[in-house]
């Protein structure tokens, strides 16, 4: 099963068709890199990319 990111907030979806952070259906099966944020209070990395809730991101979205 194709895993999906979403094009605004780069959240990866494993099923579904609308993206639970925004709410869009702007979803995409062309990204690569992943981070994996588990304490966004505590993650440095999180506030550099302006992740705010705990999830797994691409970090590239190719299209």
């Amino acid at each position: 099963m194709a895993e999906y990111a979403c094009r605004t907030d780069r959240l990866i979806i494993a099923q579904g068709n609308i993206c639970p952070l925004c709410g869009q259906s702007n979803l995409t099966t062309k990204w690569n890199g992943q981070i994996v944020v588990l304490n966004v209070e505590k993650s440095e990395v999180a506030k550099k990319l302006g992740i705010k809730v705990n999830g797994a991101y691409a970090l590239n979205i190719n299209d």
